[in-house]
């Protein structure tokens, strides 16, 4: 029987906006025990309005607060099911960590101000759930001159970590980030671009499917080498790290400015995309100063087949494996990241790495929301 408040409960969605994964765990003496999952479907419309929330010009504040108040609602329900399905009482909780819907991400050097904003009101959180909130990650880490993203790689650190062994563990969600876990104990990493973002806009629009399944029709078309080098040449990947992007960089419609001209079938767009993903990942792996020993993969993107088979062969001899061979489903690696966040939080302890996020120093990231 698990005593009270010693479960932390962690909700993330994700750029890919498919939907709300809540995770229940608890800490033993460093040891993280997966308890509990549950995944919650974001409605097609509230989809939509995230959506249209993302691009300039096509947001509203209305459109804003209605959002946010919905994904509260929404988040809670998902809360409020995995509690339901696994028994926890609210008092067994110590905190909820909730990420929130990232609608806009402008880190230093993306524009005039930096700014990030994450919606899904933990006040509603809070109150429907009766447990405590932990939320607003990311922009404490923004206000000392930081990314605030990516704010997994100190997870992984403490999670992953092996001194015999150099480690990258690769999150492929919407954006893919590396975290670079080297044998002598430092650690950074960074977004690399694109992860399942693209590709499923582009199955999307063509196929009526939010994802492109094991990668299947992907894999029927060809890749193109113009279309992959106008995709290549956005600014962002020749950036130096640290570094973080989002759907203003990369969307359906910069892809289909690169469509111009080109006269592909679908699938074959849907390849080259696949190819993209695949290379950009594997070219900032390549690129570290580090002997890379093993690389790990988290996310969606570890379910496409036909990706992870392109990520292996980029990698040559470089062992790819999924998360599940060090003891935690792939699925659910963010949601235990902000449940540990959460846990920082509450502890007084840092979340963030400096050498990750650019900022300033190490800090205990989030706020506080009281049932």
């Amino acid at each position: 029987m698990i005593s009270a408040a010693e479960i932390y409960i962690g909700l993330m969605s994700g750029t890919s906006v498919d939907s709300i994964d809540a995770a229940a765990m608890t800490f033993n003496d460093g040891q993280l025990q997966l308890i509990g999952t549950y995944s919650q479907p974001i409605p097609a419309i509230l989809k939509r309005n995230i959506i249209d929330l993302c691009q300039p010009g096509r947001d509203s504040v209305q459109l804003y607060c209605q959002t946010d108040s919905q994904l509260g609602e929404l988040f809670a329900k998902a809360v409020v099911a995995l509690m339901s399905a696994e028994s926890i009482a609210p008092d067994q909780v110590a905190a909820i960590g909730s990420h929130g819907q990232t609608i806009r991400h402008a880190p230093p050097g993306a524009s005039a101000i930096a700014f990030t904003q994450q919606i899904g009101d933990a006040n509603i959180i809070a109150a429907r759930t009766g447990c405590k909130v932990v939320a607003d990650f990311r922009r404490k880490d923004m206000a000392l001159g930081g990314h605030g993203a990516p704010l997994v790689p100190a997870f992984h650190q403490t999670l992953f970590s092996d001194p015999t062994k150099s480690r990258v563990i690769a999150n492929i969600g919407g954006i893919s980030n590396i975290t670079v876990l080297a044998n002598d104990g430092h650690c950074y990493g960074f977004d690399t671009g694109p992860g399942n973002l693209l590709l499923d806009a582009w199955c999307n629009k063509h196929t009526g499917c939010s994802f492109d399944d094991k990668g299947i029709w992907g894999a029927s078309g060809q890749s193109d080498d113009k279309l992959l080098s106008r995709l290549k040449f956005h600014p962002f990947l020749a950036l130096p790290a640290p570094k973080s992007t989002g759907r203003e960089a990369f969307n359906l419609s910069w892809l289909e400015q690169q469509l111009t001209d080109r006269d592909l079938i679908a699938e074959d767009v849907q390849a080259t995309l696949m190819t993209f993903t695949a290379q950009t990942l594997a070219e900032a792996i390549r690129a570290l100063k580090e002997p890379i020993d093993e690389i790990y993969i988290c996310g969606g993107g570890v379910f496409n087949e036909a990706l992870m088979t392109q990520l292996q062969s980029n990698l040559g001899a470089i062992p790819v494996q999924s998360t599940q061979q060090l003891g935690l489903d792939p699925a659910w690696v963010e949601a235990c990241a902000f449940a540990w966040l959460a846990r920082q939080r509450l502890n007084g302890l840092p979340g963030n790495l400096p050498r990750v996020t650019g900022a300033s120093r190490e800090t205990s990231l989030g706020a506080v929301y009281l049932p």
